[in-house]
């Protein structure tokens, strides 16, 4: 059973998504505000979480970035009276896997919900004992770390993370929009597809020296992105090329 968690103050549409998910077979965690929240995630797994964006003195976007720098799960942003483009673009550089307006249409909801679900890796992270070296970084996939050769260390939102794993499994090898939206578990819309160009300047900006000239990730116009640097593989401390 899937176990959904609802992050909304609004008890109407709490005791609303709970009928309905649980009808559908789903266990449903419904709270008002992010003071439960970190509690939840550390006692029970959680598969997908529902934020609303206004959550009267929380800030929604605020509780998407907190989870999305430290997992994998699925989020869903919910949002009535506050649901400008703007919001979008910076809810889904935060890590965000889909937006979807009040008065909720709940089939809509349910099937969305679904796709989130289906996107998941069906191998976590957490368990890869990977780790990426390239240029001056290493990428520790069980870790979820991005360590310099400074030892200094750059966090990545789960957006993020997946866009860089998708690049250095798969280095000088043009990967095409689609595949970014993809590997990024990001939905396959019109503002969706243009965020894959927001998170692409936000890794190069943490990446690159100067990130208007990138040598790292580079554009193939009209085709894509490319890695363009060589990545060595080592597993459990040892190198492969």
């Amino acid at each position: 059973m899937k176990h959904v968690l609802i992050i909304d103050d609004d008890v109407a549409m709490r005791h609303l998504i709970i009928e309905y998910l649980t009808m559908h077979a789903f266990k449903v965690t419904a709270l008002a505000d992010s003071r439960q929240f970190n509690r939840v995630l550390s006692s029970e797994t959680v598969d997908l979480v529902v934020v609303d964006l206004n959550l009267g003195r929380e800030d929604g976007l605020e509780i998407v970035r907190n989870l999305a720098t430290k997992s994998d799960v699925p989020i869903i942003v919910i949002s009535g009276n506050r649901f400008e483009e703007a919001d979008k673009v910076v809810a889904l550089e935060l890590g965000a896997s889909d937006f979807i307006a009040k008065p909720l249409g709940m089939r809509e909801f349910l099937a969305r919900i679904r796709v989130a679900l289906r996107g998941r890796p069906s191998v976590t992270r957490a368990k890869d004992r990977r780790s990426f070296h390239f240029a001056d970084w290493t990428l520790n996939l069980r870790q979820r770390r991005l360590i310099s050769e400074e030892r200094e260390e750059i966090k990545l939102t789960a957006g993020e993370f997946n866009l860089l794993v998708a690049f250095l499994e798969k280095p000088r090898d043009i990967l095409s929009r689609e595949q970014l939206l993809i590997a990024s578990r990001v939905r396959e819309e019109e503002v969706y597809d243009r965020s894959i160009d927001v998170l692409i300047l936000r890794l190069r900006r943490k990446l690159e020296g100067d990130p208007t000239s990138p040598q790292l990730i580079k554009t193939a116009r009209g085709a894509g992105y490319f890695f363009d640097v060589d990545v060595n593989v080592s597993y459990g401390g040892t190198m492969a090329a």
